[in-house]
């Protein structure tokens, strides 16, 4: 079973509303997790003030850093009222994502949770630079947190890649439903999966005057529809909670969260460069712009992050 015991929870130091802060509060207290709230700063104005001495600068850094400490434990206190033990950290980095990458590996965190934007024209979830290197670099699962309440038995969606076999792919598609299934179980919630499978290349339309363009569609639905249920049975998954829908999975996925009023997406970052490679089977990045819930990205295994 997949079970988060240190969570590193990632502070938005521009708000007193902290959503992230609030879903590790609750994943601690329902599996009995060690949280860690993490605040990475930086003032390049405290870098550039040739008037000062290095000396000076330092305790200037320190100050910034002494009183965002001192904002952060009131931010705490409520949770500690509670009883729910939350340390803090607060450094000075000009590169947020590569602090949190480095303090996660260093203290053996299992899971980074940060907060992203909701674009209320749009209802869609904005992610910020530093949220896609997390998503691409880290080595541990990240879920990104919009300001949503986890229903009780909510729905969580599992993005799953049936297209390919190779066993990294397969194993990736476990973990996946593993993290689910284990989320699920804390928060009484039912798992479903979701795939989408592409529709007939047009060009074999019109380059093959006798091609069956229904016959292969239905031939490559059967494929995805046989692999999703396979999937969904081998980790006690009701077919009744499996969606495989023709067309591009940032399109598919969007579309299912939604119909299922999603309360979280699971789905498994490669770690490749460039941002159109980032997702598993080449999900292009704007299917996770487009989703109104958490976000859940795992790592398949062995993955390296670039940041030491």
């Amino acid at each position: 079973m997949m079970d988060y015991k240190k969570i590193l929870v990632v502070i938005d130091p521009t708000s007193d509303v902290q959503p992230a802060l609030a879903r590790s509060a609750e994943l601690a207290r329902r599996s009995q997790a060690a949280v860690t709230a993490f605040l990475s700063i930086f003032d390049l104005s405290y870098e550039m003030t040739s008037i000062l001495s290095s000396q000076e600068r330092e305790a200037m850094r320190l100050g910034v850093v002494n009183q965002r400490k001192a904002w952060l434990a009131d931010l705490l206190q409520p949770y500690l009222d509670q009883g729910i033990p939350i340390e803090h950290q607060v450094l000075w980095h000009n590169r947020p994502y590569e602090s949190i990458i480095k303090f996660t590996q260093e203290g053996g965190f299992d899971l980074i949770v940060k907060g992203t934007h909701e674009h209320d024209k749009l209802k869609a979830v904005i992610f910020t630079p530093t949220d896609w290197h997390l998503l691409r670099k880290s080595p541990v699962p990240v879920l990104l947190v919009k300001d949503k309440e986890w229903p009780v038995t909510g729905n969580m969606l599992c993005a799953v890649n049936v297209a390919c076999e190779d066993e990294a792919h397969l194993s990736l598609n476990g973990k996946i439903i593993q993290h689910a299934n284990a989320l699920a179980q804390q928060f009484n919630a039912n798992v479903h999966l979701v795939n989408g499978y592409p529709g007939t290349p047009v060009n074999l339309a019109i380059e093959l005057p006798d091609f069956d363009a229904r016959t292969y569609n239905e031939a490559i639905q059967s494929q995805h529809v046989h692999r999703v249920h396979e999937l969904a049975n081998e980790y006690q998954i009701d077919s009744k909670f499996c969606h495989v829908q023709q067309g591009l999975p940032e399109d598919v996925i969007p579309e299912v969260a939604e119909q299922l009023n999603a309360e979280l997406v699971v789905l498994g970052t490669v770690g490749r460069t460039g941002l159109s490679a980032a997702l598993i089977g080449n999900t292009a990045e704007h299917v996770i712009d487009s989703i109104n819930c958490d976000l859940l990205a795992i790592k398949p295994d062995g993955y390296k992050s670039p940041v030491s």
